[in-house]
């Protein structure tokens, strides 16, 4: 039997023990936590990855594009904590009790997988990008060659008084004045000179008194009309400032005449959703190449369609700048270089694999414009098509 003073010693082990269990048990749990986490984000993006890769191999072979999202992440975790008190050998000098720790965890996660179908995705599909779209994407400080390359289908402008087109296509006649187009707004975005903001101007509005009530007056107010009283003429005059249409353009819009901006306003809101104004004037930087004209925007799946088809059916080739525009920093062949082979020169785990050949994005040298390309059109992807059906609310749930 113990003694009282062995007693205490076993009591006062088993409250350490009991103290590093508690504290084993509650320091595994956020750990685990934050590397499923982390572990969970970088396995959606390397799915996204080799998502888009897939549908441009499938778009070279002119194979249907089929997508699937993750709507749901459920993981549990289950630590185990185990302790106990043995007896150590020592010969002739007595005993000596050792405390005895062991810890796991492991997790079980529950992925739901949703494919992309239906006629709310298919519309996301196939209908053209949106110009507010293009100024958020130009607001982040994207090459402008690249993003246009990649987005903008053609070019329509006007020639002694017609209107020309410059495709956007390898295999168009055209395609070499569409290219040096993109090239020369690239040259004035080089010079800090591109703008690409809303068209801002005041409308006004004349009503007699005899029309406005106290309510309707409050109401204008609240919707931010400045009203004034013109007496003389018993009417009120009304005016508020309009956020116009998105206009790309070598100056600065508000340098402009109220009546200016509202001119071109109007000229742009005869426009489709999808089509963006340029007006490049011969007065400010880059006018050396003066043009006014749109470009009309492409689909997520004409996006891809493209980039299929110049792996090998249409390749892209160098051009020249036009010879009114400066020397350029950066003007590639392919607006996004696709690798295809039939042998596996690359680890799996940067590519894919579709139809007996491999699929990769082509290493840059230099400036990373491949990378800032498939970046680019990611980020296009969840802003047109990657909303997916949830089921429940994404949970990581934590046992112990």
């Amino acid at each position: 039997m113990p003694n009282s003073q062995q007693r205490t010693h076993l009591l006062v082990l088993r409250s350490i023990m009991l103290v590093i269990f508690l504290g084993l048990s509650g320091c595994l749990s956020p750990i685990a936590l934050d590397h499923a986490t982390i572990a969970y984000n970088q396995a959606s993006a390397d799915i996204l990855t080799k998502q888009l890769l897939l549908n441009i191999a499938r778009a070279r072979h002119n194979d249907p594009f089929s997508f699937s999202g993750i709507s749901n992440i459920a993981a549990t975790f289950n630590f185990q904590a185990t302790a106990g008190m043995a007896a150590a050998a020592t010969g002739d000098i007595g005993s000596l009790i050792t405390p005895q720790l062991g810890v796991s965890a492991s997790d079980n996660p529950t992925v739901s997988i949703v494919p992309m179908e239906g006629e709310e995705f298919t519309k996301r599909l196939l209908r053209p990008l949106q110009e507010n779209q293009m100024t958020l994407l130009l607001r982040q400080n994207i090459d402008v060659d690249l993003l246009l390359r990649l987005v903008a289908q053609e070019f329509r402008s006007w020639e002694n008084g017609r209107e020309v087109v410059y495709q956007n296509h390898p295999d168009d006649p055209s395609y070499e004045k569409f290219r040096q187009v993109v090239l020369h707004l690239s040259s004035i975005q080089d010079r800090h000179q591109l703008h690409a903001e809303p068209v801002i101007f005041k409308r006004s509005w004349n009503l007699p008194v005899s029309e406005f009530t106290a309510e309707g007056f409050q109401a204008l107010k609240a919707a931010e009309y400045s009203v004034v009283l013109e007496a003389k003429k018993h009417e009120y005059q009304l005016s508020k400032l309009i956020t116009g249409e998105i206009l790309i353009t070598n100056y600065d819009p508000m340098m402009l005449s109220d009546e200016e901006r509202k001119q071109l306003n109007d000229l742009n809101e005869i426009f489709a959703p999808n089509e963006l104004f340029i007006d490049i004037r011969p007065e400010y930087p880059g006018g050396e190449y003066p043009m006014r004209g749109k470009f009309r925007l492409r689909s997520f799946g004409n996006i891809l369609a493209f980039i299929g088809d110049t792996i090998a059916d249409t390749p892209e080739r160098p051009i020249e700048r036009d010879p009114r525009t400066p020397p350029v920093t950066e003007n590639p062949a392919f607006t996004l270089a696709i690798d295809e082979s039939r042998n596996t020169f690359f680890n799996l785990e940067d590519g894919i694999a579709y139809k007996g050949r491999y699929y990769s994005l082509k290493p840059d040298h230099g400036y990373q414009w491949n990378k800032k390309a498939f970046v680019l059109l990611a980020q296009i992807f969840q802003m047109t098509i990657s909303e997916v059906p949830r089921v429940g609310i994404p949970s990581i749930t934590i046992a112990k």
